[in-house]
């Protein structure tokens, strides 16, 4: 438990290090988020204009693909900024060498990849998500009630979680690779516009891909459903709907395991 604690305590040193140290130029740091914020906000438009020519996307409609959006954008952009460190793994540790220093320290591998760095201007695609989150909301005939509001929150962390397994996931195999984790970035940057539709629009192996291997539509789709208060076109019931983000966890748990399985197979490069 102590040495639970006092890892959290170096965690929380090494991110107000990192947002500290991008605060000294605060001028970038505003440009930086405003123009994360600018960026992914011009994804909006491109669903606006969709649905502003074709009126809906079978039975659903513009302010339910913006729950979708704004759920997908805030989560995620909270795991990017977390995940720095897995993110740039194979490039910035297993090639220069730098990982062997980091396994030659008494503290958790994985702490110090999560504290390598907060990417505190990610806080722009966050505004952005929540802000089409909050339209969608307001847009939307929901009769709120606790168990919605507990199963938003379970939804929006659980998909933190599961973009967070993701870039452990793509740090892992970059101890076998170097040269090709560019796949992963169609389970994570693909994922998110995966993720902005409805997963019954998509073929029955794409939807079954993303449910039950890379469970993306568990942290999105069918809690949305749930909290919509719909019946689901592909025929899941409403207790598996609000278990549903649970999947995000467990995947971040095999995403661990993969971790631990790629540092044993790890080479030093002797540095």
């Amino acid at each position: 438990m102590a040495e639970g604690v006092g890892g959290l305590g170096l965690y929380g040193r090494l991110v107000g290090q990192s947002v500290r140290a991008q605060l000294q130029y605060r001028w970038s740091f505003l440009l930086m988020a405003f123009g994360n914020m600018v960026t992914s906000g011009v994804e909006v438009i491109g669903i606006w204009a969709l649905f502003d020519r074709f009126g809906s996307l079978g039975a659903w409609r513009l302010a339910e693909v913006a729950f979708l959006y704004g759920l997908v954008n805030a989560a995620f952009a909270v795991a990017e900024a977390l995940a720095r460190g897995f993110d740039v793994f194979g490039k910035e540790f297993v090639k220069t060498g730098t990982f062997d220093r980091v396994l030659l320290r008494p503290r958790s591998t994985v702490l110090q990849l999560a504290g390598h760095e907060f990417q505190l201007q990610r806080v722009g695609r966050f505004l952005q998500g929540a802000a089409v989150l909050a339209w969608a909301i307001w847009m939307l005939p929901i009769d709120w009630q606790l168990w919605k509001v507990a199963l938003l929150a379970f939804a929006f962390v659980g998909a933190a979680v599961f973009f967070y397994g993701l870039f452990i996931a793509q740090a892992a195999l970059s101890f076998w690779t170097t040269e090709s984790l560019e796949i992963m970035n169609t389970l994570t940057y693909g994922g998110t516009e995966t993720a902005q539709y409805p997963l019954a629009i998509y073929r029955p192996w794409f939807r079954r891909f993303f449910t039950y291997v890379v469970p993306l539509g568990c942290v999105t789709y069918f809690p949305a459903v749930a909290i919509f208060g719909i019946d689901d076109p592909l025929g899941s019931g409403r207790a598996f709907q609000v278990m549903a983000p649970a999947s995000g966890f467990l995947f971040f748990a095999a995403a661990l395991g993969f971790w631990r399985l790629g540092i044993r197979h790890y080479t030093s490069t002797g540095s």
